[in-house]
């Protein structure tokens, strides 16, 4: 009794909810057996025609390839492609591919030289002796991807069910009208197909594999018995023909009974399904070591004269198969790819085969029955009844047509399986597949969004925790270090830190709008202009009147030597803050500036004197003499204007303030100053020139009684200086005519100045009038000067 019971739940068959039984329409194609079909004259090789990413290119264009020949690579979901038949590659490029947008995808493209020679095969006839994981890397090295029309790569597919899978479910149902490919490939090929399974089964390690078919194909039915024999590891399960028992859901639901959840997948169940072409295809690729070159497609449709099942080559365009299916297109003819329900009309007829091509379907007019208009829904929950997901079409309708995208996730829009159930059903005509695939392509963007944004925020807290570690590396780093310094080195680091703030703090910080910290070059700017004002001054006093003067020199004088000592004094503070902000003591760098002061002075000393001793060997020791009592009486002269000079200046300097305010008061004493040096001078200069000729004279007289130089005793070479310096006198003559001009010159300026004091008589200043009479006095003076050294000369 318990054995008959565990019979009856092994062949246990269930139902799902919802499902329609449209026309079924597959006697036009599925009575004649498959048959091959001439090559193309050129093939076009899309790069991708599975879910998930292209591979890389590994040809160029103008390489000869045989069939089987991999033209991409990669790994994971990049499944390769292959060449369809032998011949060159023409070009790589864009094409049309067989999609309901119509949008170029990078292709290759071969035309074929006739031979159709294949790759050398490595097929394995017992695949048992190899390892699993070797298994599944030839079934993605041979690009074999679902052949049901969802393209997913096996051996993606293979290897995440490994661990969790067991029950292996083969999809024979083949359950939309007009498509009979897998029921021709299981009446022709029977035995690859059960092999196949059973090496998906050994690989995925399942306890039991169950085989689903429509009871609508017995002879199909009758050859996979026949290929079975009497063997029970693999489960034939025959099941009631309704639309869409092929689903993956829906038949997981038939032979187990089990339900897939909202969002997830058969393998969460521990099922896995493979479709019975995707199961002839692993045999192919394991046994006989072909890749996937070729599938079986379905032509039909009241268009197509000759329909039926043929090998279609992957690359073949449409146009090539319809024409030898004579095909005879009607106005406004239209070509599905896919059956009616699911399937999507061509934008053109040279788009290529791929690998999810089972049918091209090529309907009549009357066939199709004449487009209806799209109406308002009338609720008529009929959708809702034949959904066989268990959802509800006229919301997700409401939802997709405004864009509401929570609501359709919320009543799980991705759980549609696309099978057009609810749009056969609806009577207002209302395209709902349409809706929900355009929304279901709108969520998948705003899920990429996401992923990306998630992506890069991942990232960027990645990069901010390196920082910081990084960061606080370099702080225990420095802590360790800081660690490893010994006191009196950290002193002196404290020290240096010390001195580089005080610099930094002692530097010029200039902010926009305000005045930078450099008295001491404006003061010494200043100074430069002030003397600039007193030498024009001087000038203008000396060659134009009074009327014409633009200051007053003296003014111009006091207002130079204030700015000078200001000049002075800001330098002065400038150099004391700089060497208290390096350290210096003001003190000791004054010492060690008169010090280097004193060593370059008596370095020229030295020099001078070394040049002196070495000029005297050569020289005559009486012009020697001579020139060194003219140079010591210069010297004497020098020393004496300088100090005078010095005195002055540094009375001026420390005055300076006094006198500008005590100038206007002291005009008069200045100018009787001023006249009294000018007579002072005159009369030094007068007696300066008396004594230049007595001298002379008296060094005339002592030379002719000097015998001559070879007769000279050593005693009469020792000239005395006073005699010496008349000799230098004679040596230059005084020009009598130079001395005639000098003296009318003298004369015309002392004349000039009193023509000036004349016209400073009539104005009003009296100070012009006592600058003008000094002035004339002193050209007086020089006159007088000039006409005694004439008288004398004479």
């Amino acid at each position: 009794m318990l054995n008959l019971l565990n019979i009856f739940r092994k062949d246990k068959i269930w139902d799902f909810d919802g499902g329609i039984h449209p026309p079924e329409m597959k006697t036009q194609s599925n009575g004649t057996p498959l048959r091959q079909l001439p090559l193309a004259d050129r093939f076009i090789i899309p790069l991708k025609q599975h879910i998930g990413h292209e591979g890389e290119i590994c040809v160029k264009p103008g390489d000869k390839v045989l069939r089987g020949q991999p033209l991409t690579f990669g790994t994971g979901r990049m499944l390769p492609v292959h060449a369809p038949t032998s011949g060159v590659i023409e070009a790589i490029g864009p094409h049309m591919t067989a999609h309901p947008s119509g949008l170029a995808e990078m292709s290759v493209f071969i035309a074929p030289d006739g031979e159709d020679r294949w790759i050398e095969r490595d097929g394995v006839a017992d695949y048992r002796q190899l390892p699993r994981e070797e298994v599944i890397k030839r079934i993605h090295q041979a690009g074999v991807a679902g052949l049901g029309g969802a393209g997913f790569p096996t051996a993606t597919k293979l290897k995440g069910g490994l661990n969790s899978t067991r029950t292996l479910i083969i999809n024979a149902a083949e359950c939309e009208p007009y498509i009979t490919a897998d029921d021709r490939l299981m009446q022709d090929c029977a035995d690859e197909v059960i092999e196949g399974s059973r090496i998906l089964a050994w690989v995925l390690q399942a306890e039991r594999v169950l085989i689903g078919i429509e009871d609508n194909k017995p002879e199909a039915i009758a050859a996979l018995k026949r290929a079975l024999g009497g063997a029970n590891d693999l489960q034939l399960r025959v099941i009631p023909t309704k639309y869409p028992s092929g689903g993956a859901k829906q038949l997981t639901k038939i032979l187990t009974g089990k339900e897939v959840p909202h969002g997830g997948r058969s393998s969460d169940i521990g099922v896995l399904m493979q479709n019975v072409g995707t199961a002839w295809a692993v045999k192919r690729a394991i046994i006989d070591g072909e890749p996937l070159t070729e599938r079986v497609v379905t032509l039909t449709g009241e268009a197509v004269t000759q329909p039926g099942n043929v090998w279609g080559r992957l690359g073949t365009p449409v146009s090539h198969l319809l024409h030898h299916a004579g095909f005879q297109p009607q106005p406004k003819q239209m070509v599905i790819m896919g059956g009616p329900l699911m399937g999507f009309t061509l934008p053109a007829l040279d788009v290529p085969v791929v690998k999810i091509t089972n049918c091209l379907l090529a309907p009549s007019a009357s066939e199709m029955g004449e487009p209806q208009p799209e109406l308002s829904c009338i609720r008529c929950s009929a959708c809702a009844d034949a959904c066989p997901a268990n959802l509800l079409p006229q919301q997700l309708y409401w939802y997709s047509q405004g864009a509401d995208h929570d609501k359709a996730r919320a009543y799980h829009i991705d759980d549609c399986i696309e099978c057009g159930a609810c749009a056969w059903v609806c009577p207002s005509n209302i395209p709902l597949v349409q809706y929900y695939r355009q929304e279901k392509a709108e969520l998948r963007a705003i899920d990429l969004e996401a992923k990306r944004t998630a992506e890069a925020k991942a990232r960027f807290e990645a990069r901010q925790a390196r920082l910081e570690r990084e960061k606080l590396a370099r702080e225990a780093r420095h802590a360790q270090a800081k660690r490893k310094v010994s006191a009196s080195e950290q002193d002196e680091i404290a020290a240096a830190l010390a001195r580089v703030k005080a610099k930094k703090a002692a530097e010029v910080d200039v902010n926009a709008g305000d005045a930078p910290d450099n008295a001491a070059v404006i003061a010494q700017r200043e100074a430069r202009k002030a003397l600039a004002r007193q030498r024009q001054a001087e000038k203008q006093a000396e060659t134009e009147p009074l009327s014409r003067q633009a200051g007053d020199p003296r003014k111009a004088a006091v207002e130079a030597a204030i700015a000078r000592a200001k000049a002075k004094k800001a330098q002065q503070e400038q150099d004391a803050e700089s060497q208290a902000a390096d350290g210096i003591d003001p003190r000791k760098a004054a010492v060690e500036a008169a010090i280097a002061r004193a060593k370059a002075k008596k370095a020229q000393q030295t020099q001078a004197a070394a040049e002196s001793a070495d000029a005297s060997e050569a020289v005559d020791p009486r012009k020697a003499a001579v020139e060194a009592a003219v140079a010591r009486a210069k010297a004497k002269k020098a020393q004496q204007a300088q100090a005078a000079t010095e005195s002055a200046d540094a009375s001026e300097e420390a005055a300076a303030p006094e006198n500008a305010r005590a100038a206007e008061a002291a005009d008069a004493r200045k100018v009787a100053v001023a006249d009294a040096v000018a007579r002072a001078k005159a009369k030094k200069a007068q007696q300066a020139t008396a004594e230049k000729h007595h001298a002379a004279a008296e060094a005339e007289t002592e030379s002719q009684s000097v015998p001559s130089t070879d007769a000279m005793t050593p005693e009469s070479e020792s000239v005395p200086l006073a005699a010496a310096e008349p000799e230098s006198a004679d040596a230059a003559p005084v020009d009598a005519r130079k001395a005639a001009i000098e003296a009318a010159v003298a004369r015309a300026k002392a004349k000039k100045a009193q023509h000036q004091a004349a016209e400073s008589a009539d104005t009003d200043d009296a100070e012009a009038r006592r600058k003008a009479a000094v002035a004339a006095a002193v050209a007086r003076a020089k006159a007088r000067k000039a006409q005694q050294q004439t008288g004398l000369e004479d």
